[in-house]
């Protein structure tokens, strides 16, 4: 058993009151985020001060007394600290270079709030929150295990509303099988194993795209600020969040498929924000998702018990024939299938690749870093 965190998610449908309520904490929230995010700005540049979560927590407490903003007292105090806290871990996240700069929030970007122990109550299927009297209708659509730490409650764009567990329990290593896999990404097919299979590609955007452009036009004609708009603009936003929701759940399958049978996994290491520069590629490259799918099979691998291991982008998995090891320079990108000049063998492009992918992943593996070097100096550079 290995100990693992994880979060659980689930839909909740609001009342009239509750939608108030929540409108109202989801505004102080993006509020607090907003003044304190342009207080910390400006006193870096003007004084060259770092202000903390501790300095912060000050600042609000005597912001409350004032009588300008007494309107945050009719929040729960423990979800504006967490808004402090979930900036400061922003700024922590930027310097140690994970991500860009933090940015102001927007009302008509997705919403959220976290509250922590002593701002929820949980009893079973039963869940309060802060300055709510009424439990939430939350739809349980999994068991939940672990005693949740957290609690996220949000709306995205589609006007929806989720709750968002965060729980430490334990997970089951899957049992150990000699079964060892070459992983090529594609846009045709999502994936191609060394075995052969190949995933196909669901293309979700690609299936609604006509229905997104209708719904698209339909907004470009309402008058900006009228309520016909915001109707537009929230059919737009369904769409979207059936784009995402189709996506990420062929992925979770597709990624849980993989790990539960096979015990090594090899993926190239691609730099999939390069790729997307192809302006001729990028929406495909996007609806397939590959960097989505790279971290799935990361940690279910690390929960599971399998071994993730990843090779060099350049090394030239696609041009290397995997019988002889010629290396077909000439190859061009829509060439799905080639003949090897030098052992004449009929070869599929990605199967070819998944294999070669495969061999270089067991070279790592045997013989490690030493193994990765060899590896590398096999590929050419700017070879694929």
């Amino acid at each position: 058993m290995k100990k693992v965190s994880r979060a659980y998610k689930y839909r909740f449908y609001p009342t009239a009151d509750q939608k108030v309520q929540l409108s109202q904490a989801f505004g102080c929230s993006r509020f607090l985020y907003n003044r304190f995010l342009k207080i910390k700005t400006d006193a870096y540049y003007e004084n060259k001060q770092k202000i903390g979560f501790p300095q912060t927590c000050k600042m609000l407490t005597e912001l409350k007394k004032e009588e300008e903003f007494k309107w945050l007292n009719d929040v729960s105090s423990v979800s504006l600290q967490q808004t402090l806290r979930n900036l400061d871990k922003a700024f922590t996240n930027f310097f140690q270079k994970r991500a860009k700069y933090p940015t102001f929030k927007k009302k008509t970007s997705a919403q959220s709030v976290r509250y922590t122990k002593s701002g929820f109550n949980l009893n079973g299927d039963i869940l309060k929150i802060a300055k709510n009297a009424k439990p939430l209708n939350v739809r349980w659509s999994r068991k939940m295990e672990g005693d949740p730490s957290s609690v996220t409650v949000s709306k995205d764009c589609a006007d929806r509303y989720f709750v968002s567990f965060a729980t430490e329990g334990e997970v089951a290593e899957l049992p150990k099988i000699g079964k060892k896999i070459g992983i090529d990404v594609g846009i045709k097919d999502i994936y191609v194993t060394s075995d052969g299979d190949k995933s196909g590609a669901p293309q979700y955007f690609k299936k609604y795209a006509k229905k997104l452009a209708a719904a698209q036009r339909l907004l470009a004609r309402k008058v900006k600020g009228s309520k016909n708009r915001a109707k537009a603009k929230l059919k737009v936003a369904r769409v979207h969040a059936k784009i995402s929701d189709s996506r990420r759940d062929f992925n979770n399958k597709l990624t849980t498929t993989l790990v539960n049978k096979n015990q090594v996994l090899v993926v190239e290491s691609l730099s999939i924000k390069k790729m997307m520069e192809n302006k001729l590629l990028a929406r495909m490259i996007a609806d397939a998702s590959w960097g989505d799918i790279f971290r799935m099979l990361k940690y279910k691998a690390e929960w599971y018990g399998r071994e993730l291991i990843e090779i060099d982008r350049w090394f030239p998995s696609s041009k290397r024939c995997n019988h002889c090891g010629h290396i077909n320079n000439t190859l061009k990108l829509n060439q799905r299938q080639w003949q090897c000049p030098s052992c004449l063998c009929d070869i599929d492009r990605d199967v070819n690749a998944a294999k070669n992918i495969l061999a270089v992943g067991q070279t790592v593996s045997a013989f490690g870093e030493s193994g990765r070097l060899c590896a590398g100096n096999l590929a050419p550079s700017g070879s694929r």
